[in-house]
């Protein structure tokens, strides 16, 4: 079987650090090529921009975008005209109403487009799923506390309109959340917390209920130094269930369930791999819906500038 030819577009850090090392160690896709104005990726064709990949006689079957958001639409629009299949990195885009024109393109054009939440697929994800489908849970409380100096060094796109600021990782969070609940939430309540200097906030507390009344908190912060928190406590009818290390670990109780490796990407990519095989696409917008919501209650803190 002939392998999926991907190139990336975008050879940032998350391109570097994820999408090369999952597309050399996953079986049935390569990467082919690269776009990016800025930077290349050793032994791989490069190219300026993506028009130029697409007007060029290089061999290519996908894309996937790893640009900053706020670029991606025009992107994915040419990659699925040109008959490529897209994958989108988190978020998929800067606006929920832009995914729209997306998602029928290519159901007019048979190709397969993917929002790529890597943390769904983390190892201890559909464990908790599994677990919570038939309990009756009594609260969440979510702590996604992580330093965007480490993360994030120097990327000023992420403070721009458009770029979500500490919804970048929170987003993962509710990836997460929406995947594991067996009910959905609607979001009650948010504060955020704005550096003076930026236009994206730094700290995010929210409340969420579902229909059953069933209280939901979760706190993105930005700010964390030491240890980096990724958890979610989720207390239920049979103890409380606690997913931790950003959807690695799994503890019900004193009892580890799981205690996997972080191998999101090369798992993320074999499902791109099966759904084009299978000709279908997977777009589930809930995540970026609770965080356009966030904005939408969002009631605005000023806080200390911060400077990178």
């Amino acid at each position: 079987m002939t392998a999926i030819r991907v190139a990336l577009v975008g050879a940032g850090k998350i391109a570097r650090d994820q999408h090369v090392p999952a597309l050399a160690s996953t079986e049935g896709i390569e990467l082919a090529a690269v776009a990016d104005p800025n930077g290349s990726i050793d032994g791989v064709v490069h190219f300026e921009t993506l028009d130029e990949m697409l007007a060029s006689k290089h061999q290519i079957d996908a894309v996937a975008i790893c640009t900053p958001p706020q670029a991606r639409h025009a992107m994915a629009a040419a990659a699925l005209k040109a008959g490529k299949h897209v994958l989108l990195e988190k978020p998929p885009g800067a606006t929920i109403s832009e995914l729209t024109p997306l998602i029928a393109e290519a159901r007019q054009t048979g190709r397969t487009l993917f929002a790529a939440w890597h943390s769904r697929f983390a190892p201890a994800v559909e464990p908790a799923r599994a677990f919570l489908a038939d309990r009756e849970i009594k609260s969440v409380v979510v702590e996604w506390k992580e330093d965007v100096r480490v993360w994030h060094p120097r990327q000023a796109w992420i403070w721009e309109p458009g770029g979500i600021g500490v919804f970048d990782p929170g987003i993962n969070a509710l990836s997460i959340m929406t995947r594991i609940l067996p009910r959905p939430f609607f979001l009650t309540g948010s504060e955020l917390s704005f550096p003076r200097n930026r236009a994206a906030p730094i700290a995010a507390d929210l409340a969420f209920s579902d229909e059953a009344g069933v209280p939901i908190r979760a706190e993105f912060d930005w700010r964390q130094t030491g240890p980096q928190i990724w958890h979610m406590h989720i207390e239920t009818d049979a103890g409380r269930l606690t997913l931790g290390a950003g959807g690695r670990r799994l503890i019900h109780g004193e009892r580890t369930l799981v205690d996997g490796e972080k191998a999101e990407y090369p798992a993320l990519y074999r499902h791109f791999a099966e759904l084009i095989a299978n000709g279908v696409s997977d777009v589930d917008l809930s995540p970026l819906v609770h965080v356009a919501d966030a904005f939408m209650l969002g009631r605005r803190r000023d806080v200390e500038a911060f400077e990178d």
